[in-house]
């Protein structure tokens, strides 16, 4: 099956007159020669340092390019191996409406966390979140936290959502600070790349010898940005998808459908199906482009998101994404779909009875949360 993707070079999104900005506001962030610069509707703010304050015998400082050894070496077994941050930290310092913040204790860095302005400058996302191993479960975790969370109420005053996403769940107690928003299901595939095209023609055979084929329903690329913006920005998408928490939650960061927030998916040079079976598509998917991770000494990653609860959709979405990575990738692939829990079960047994691509977590949660920054 054909696919779209969409340029890296539509960031801009210019054609379609999309501004990320909050009103009064530009959410942009530069790191050069250790300091850094916001601009604002109101005079600009010019920091001589990277270094931004200190709190409880910590210095907090903007992170650099010449952090990511310091950076990767408080990072050990962070997300059990599917950490994707080696493979982002330098776009970070570059990636508009991001903030990226360390916390030193005599000079060695212990903490990181990272703040990024989605939904028109009102929402910063919060991710990256990480201690060094000696010091975690002591509560330097809530110290950054904090910190970032009054650094970007200085900085960014729009700022009135703060949300997050989490494969955890943390309990009630703490739980009970924020407001959950949605639990998507997630299974997780575990192969080696040898054994994905058998694995992909395996799925294909199935939808063959099943009524899903015989459907009337079919999956189309998306074809350009006009067709992605005509498609987000309907306002009863959300509704018929079942999105959750009224938002599309790509690669674990959930940004609201508004126009401001599609210079962000243009980006992500990601790949796109939709339901194009009516006017009113009830089944649309993506999948980012797979990256490396340092889990088992070096694997890839690949995400799927899907959105929807059509079963027959969700089958033939999956069995397309997959098909149009398997030349690419190489080496022990680790598959995460994302989905509506309804979607589960059915996709779990849709993949079962391969030797070499198999289930690799049981049935786990994303859990969608927001309070207050």
């Amino acid at each position: 099956m054909a696919s779209f993707r969409i340029s890296r070079s539509f960031t801009s999104l210019q054609e379609f007159k999309v501004h990320a900005r909050p009103r009064g506001e530009t959410c942009h962030i530069t790191h050069r020669q250790n300091h850094m610069t916001v601009d604002t509707s109101t005079p600009r703010v010019t920091m001589a340092s990277h270094c931004v304050g200190e709190s409880d015998g910590l210095t907090f400082c903007l992170a650099r390019p010449e952090d990511y050894d310091d950076v990767m070496a408080i990072s050990q077994d962070i997300y059990g191996g599917n950490d994707y941050l080696p493979h982002r930290y330098h776009s970070w310092m570059t990636e508009p409406g991001r903030v990226v913040i360390i916390a030193r204790r005599d000079r060695k860095l212990v903490a990181l966390e990272s703040g990024l302005l989605v939904d028109g400058g009102e929402t910063v996302i919060v991710e990256g979140l990480r201690v060094c191993p000696n010091e975690r479960g002591c509560g330097l975790a809530g110290v950054i936290q904090r910190f970032v969370d009054g650094y970007i109420k200085r900085v960014y005053p729009n700022v009135k959502i703060k949300r997050l996403t989490r494969g955890d769940d943390p309990g009630p107690e703490k739980l009970s600070k924020f407001t959950l928003l949605a639990r998507r299901a997630v299974l997780s595939l575990l192969g080696d790349s040898e054994g994905f095209d058998g694995f992909v023609s395996g799925l294909k055979e199935k939808l063959v010898g099943s009524d899903e084929s015989n459907s009337s329903s079919r999956l189309v690329p998306v074809k350009d940005l006009e067709a992605l913006k005509t498609l987000l920005l309907d306002s009863d998408l959300s509704s018929r998808l079942q999105l959750p928490g009224g938002a599309i939650i790509q690669d674990w960061q959930p940004l609201k459908l508004m126009e401001s927030n599609l210079h962000i998916l243009a980006r992500r040079n990601l790949t796109w199906f939709v339901d194009g079976s009516s006017e009113k598509p009830l089944f649309m998917s993506l999948h980012t482009p797979p990256y490396p991770i340092p889990f088992n000494g070096g694997s890839l990653r690949f995400n799927i998101d899907l959105y929807g609860t059509d079963t027959s959709l969700a089958k033939k979405a999956l069995t397309a994404h997959l098909n149009i990575v398997k030349s690419e990738i190489q080496g022990l692939v680790l598959v995460h779909i994302y989905m509506h829990q309804t979607l589960w079960e059915d996709l779990k047994q849709f993949c079962e009875g391969h030797e070499t691509v198999k289930q690799f977590r049981d049935y786990w949660e994303q859990l969608f949360l927001e309070r207050e920054p």
